[in-house]
Formats: C-alpha cells, structure tokens, sequence
C-alpha cells in the first residue's frame, strides 16, 4: 500500500554531484543520477561511507555511520535481523563471517537514480536501486537489489538507523 505521506517519483535529470559524491565515485562507487527532489550530498555521506566498508572492511576498525541507538537492520545473512543495543556490532561480526564464508572480493557498488524519497522532521527515507559485483568463491558475480535507508539528522550529520537489503536478481557471470 502506498503511504499517502510519500512523494510520488518525479523523473530523474542528471545533476551536478557534491565533493562528498565525487569522494564516493573514487572509492569506486558510483550514482547514477539523482532527482531534485532527493537525497542531499549529505545525506549520501553515510550511504556512500558504510558501502566503501562493506567493499573492504578495514582490519581492527568498526563501523561510524550508523546512530549510537535503536539501529535495525535487514540483511541476506543470518541472522538476518539485526536488532537492539548490540545491532551494529552483531552486523559488523554476521558481515565480516560472511563475507569469509563466501569469499568475496574485489566489490564494487553502483547506485541507480534514488526512488521514494521523503523527509519527516530529522529523518529521511529512500530506497536506491543497487548493483553489487565481484568475485565470490573466484567466480564473477552481479547482484542487482534494492537498498532502502531510513537516514536520522544528529548533530551536523546524518546517520544510519536503519537499513534493508533485498536481492531482485543475481547471477554468476562468464570471466
């Protein structure tokens, strides 16, 4: 069902991208585009900053972009879920176990035009159409899925509260 509090999507032109968003394109991030209405460069920051660590999480550091409290996240490994006090450090375990298990590496991340976006007070949802590719096991993979944000404004930043991934259509590919 619809929220009736949601703008409905306006067409996507191409606009200029911030430092912040020239940063992320080279870390090897990429987005395609953004409306007029969407997501600020700003906004992007913690997006582009928890995609380029999951890319290569750096040894010994921990996760900054997500809210000191009340994270929730959906992921595509166990357990899934993750909720409550200890939410971001039982993400930070359940991706580094698998990203080994699956030998991932070599990740890359693109980002389609943001869809659904709505501000409320000192929050901000969209979801970006999302394309993860790499190596997994030594195979080629591509792994198309949308990524939806629930963004919370503290301080002079903002921050991840919450997030939801959902994989639409994956394949290995030929070398």
């Amino acid at each position: 069902m619809r929220n009736p509090t949601r703008r409905a999507p306006k067409s996507v032109r191409p606009r200029r991208l911030g430092p912040g968003l020239v940063v992320a394109g080279a870390l090897g991030l990429s987005l395609a585009a953004q409306a007029d209405e969407g997501p600020t460069a700003a906004m992007m920051a913690p997006v582009a900053a928890l995609a380029e660590y999951m890319r290569s999480p750096p040894p010994g550091r921990h996760p900054t972009m997500f809210a000191e409290r009340s994270v929730t996240i959906v992921e595509n490994f166990p357990p899934y879920l993750f909720v409550g006090p200890d939410a971001v450090p039982h993400w930070e375990a359940g991706f580094r176990a698998h990203l080994a298990a699956a030998k991932d590496s070599e990740l890359k991340v693109e980002f389609g035009p943001p869809q659904d976006y709505s501000v409320t007070g000192k929050r901000v949802f969209f979801t970006l159409p999302t394309t993860w590719s790499g190596l997994s096991g030594g195979k080629r993979f591509v792994e198309h899925g949308a990524w939806s944000f629930v963004l919370v404004h503290v301080g002079a930043e903002w921050k991840v509260l919450g997030y939801g991934w959902g994989v639409s259509d994956a394949q290995l590919v030929a070398p």
